[in-house]
């Protein structure tokens, strides 16, 4: 018979949902903040530039604001990979590789919370 782990202890369950719980907090802020960015008025003080200069400003800002809603975009998808992973956790189905069927390591739970691979199912896809 294996001695090998299946799942996670309720205690362990119990601690990876409170780092979950603490990164989507910071991960709603970040995107409260990057949507605030996002709808802040263009008016840069250049009124009295000349309008090759404007025109330069304009686009930087457009620029800008491409980078903040990718950033946005980012974090809304971590925030719902996240919140899966908290269902994960509900059904005690969490930490357990979607590929391998094998227990995905504490330290990688604890890097990336809301890992559904193994570094050995990982790494198997980039071959």
């Amino acid at each position: 018979m294996s001695n090998e782990k299946t799942h996670y202890s309720d205690e362990d369950l119990t601690l990876f949902r409170e780092l979950i719980e603490k990164k989507i907090i910071l991960a709603r802020e970040e995107l409260s903040s990057l949507a605030r960015q996002l709808r802040k008025g263009d008016d840069n003080g250049t009124d009295d530039t000349g309008s090759g200069y404007t025109k330069l400003e304009e686009g930087s800002i457009t620029m800008e604001k491409e980078q903040l809603g990718i950033m946005a975009q980012r974090t809304k998808k971590f925030i719902e990979n996240l919140e899966m992973a908290i269902n994960r956790i509900q059904n005690k189905t969490y930490g357990i590789c979607r590929e391998t069927g094998k227990l995905i390591p504490r330290e990688r739970l604890l890097a990336v919370p809301h890992a559904t691979l193994s570094m050995e199912a990982k790494m198997k896809q980039y071959k």
